[in-house]
């Protein structure tokens, strides 16, 4: 009988310090997750919404000088924009470019006062060849940097006061800085948390189930049975993986399966799914789901295989018990050890092919994940900005490397062939 459900073997794995650490590490991931998608405290409008100037470092880190007037100068002129509205009350009430902070009350002409201030503080500077260079040089340096933190007072002077409770979430929204677009990295990041864990449970329970009972029956049944299923992972095999997945990923792209799918449901289908199918992560989820059962199947049909040869399984046979309850009683539980392996190493799979199609445009398409901010990330890396690409690739470093070190200890602990 496998050790899965002795205790001897939890107690190994429980002496495994780093997967013991990798598994509060994944606890962390699927917590947060969970926390997104039930309360919902990072929303998909937070994380498409603007909330600051572009390119922002992280970390509270200042940005260079010249970027410094750059963000003054966009602030000073979308709320110059907005005082020259037909109703400038109402456009500086709805003013939403900055997250969570919120302009200060006050009339149209104090705006254009204390505008009027940024600007002349902004010429002094401009007329600098160099502001970055100037800012180093011994004669104007402490000049350019009291002027940048005039410039910075006057621009936080349209602002309101941060309530207690809206610094820490203002310190979330530029804890990692912003994108080219404004909008918050680290917001992003942590709801591309969400997609990545939905798409490798999802994907990972689906192909572990499709693989298992296609591997029992090619395993215990043969003949006919073990034909079929063994010809059909052949050719599905024989196929490059990612390959396969891209051709299956763009079947559900542009809409027209989803055209065509609730034409036949009259609507149905997309009534329930609250949008369009290409919309959701049912592509992504199927795509995966029959590109990895392949792993599975074969090594649960192989060990099968043996397990049916095995003395008290042929006495059963024997003693005339069903097909079904050997299956059940006998062999299953017996690979039930490589059935948590492989789901492990499938959630990994399934969590850097999304960011490879994503990547290339056809994985995750309605909202953020690690691969569209890597992909997002191209034109900031030319320009030296790494925040964004750093963020999706340390977030997704983490969480594999995290189930990498508890699949090998699995294997260590309940793979009785495992060395």
């Amino acid at each position: 009988m496998t050790e899965i459900g002795s205790s001897r073997a939890w107690r190994k794995f429980l002496r495994h310090r780093p997967a013991v650490i990798a598994s509060v590490v994944i606890a962390v991931y699927v917590a947060v997750a969970l926390s997104v998608l039930l309360t919902g405290w990072i929303t998909l409008e937070d994380t498409s919404a603007r909330v600051g100037p572009a390119n922002l470092p992280g970390f509270g880190l200042l940005p260079d000088p010249e970027q410094r007037m750059d963000n003054a100068e966009w602030l000073a002129e979308r709320i110059e924009s907005l005082c020259d509205r037909a109703d400038p009350e109402e456009a500086l009430a709805g003013f939403r470019d900055l997250g969570s902070r919120r302009l200060a009350d006050l009339n149209v002409d104090e705006f254009r006062r204390r505008i009027d201030a940024i600007w002349d503080t902004w010429d002094r500077l401009a007329e600098l060849d160099d502001v970055n260079e100037a800012a180093r040089s011994p004669e104007t340096g402490p000049e350019v940097r009291e002027g940048l933190a005039e410039l910075d007072r006057r621009c936080e002077a349209l602002l309101q006061p941060v309530s207690e409770t809206g610094s820490v979430w203002r310190t979330l929204e530029l804890l990692l800085g912003t994108d080219r677009q404004g909008r918050s990295i680290f917001l992003r990041a942590v709801y591309s948390i969400r997609v990545a864990v939905m798409i490798g449970l999802v994907t990972g329970l689906l192909a572990v189930a499709i693989g298992t009972l296609a591997g029992l029956a090619a395993g215990y049944f043969g003949g006919i049975t073990d034909g079929i299923i063994t010809w059909l992972y052949s050719t599905f095999a024989s196929i490059p993986g990612i390959v396969l997945l891209i051709v299956l990923a763009f079947m559900f792209s542009g809409g027209e399966l989803d055209a065509s799918l609730n034409r036949v449901t009259g609507g149905l289908l997309r009534t329930v799914l609250g949008g369009r199918l290409d919309e959701t992560l049912i592509p992504v989820y199927i795509s995966f789901a029959i590109t990895f059962w392949i792993g599975p199947c074969r090594v649960i049909r192989g060990e099968t295989m043996k397990i049916r040869e095995l003395e008290y399984v042929q006495a059963a046979v024997v003693m005339g018990f069903g097909r079904m309850r050997l299956l059940l009683r006998h062999v299953l539980p017996n690979v039930s050890h490589l059935m948590l392996i492989n789901f492990s190493l499938l959630f990994i799979a399934a969590v850097k092919s999304e960011v490879i199609l994503s990547y290339l445009g056809l994985g995750v398409q309605n909202g953020p994940s690690w691969g569209l901010m890597i992909s997002q990330s191209g034109q900031e890396v030319m320009k030296g900005f790494f925040w964004q690409i750093g963020s999706a690739t340390g977030f997704m470093f983490v969480l594999v490397l995290a189930f990498n070190i508890l699949t090998d200890a699995l294997q260590d602990v309940f793979d009785p062939k495992h060395v």
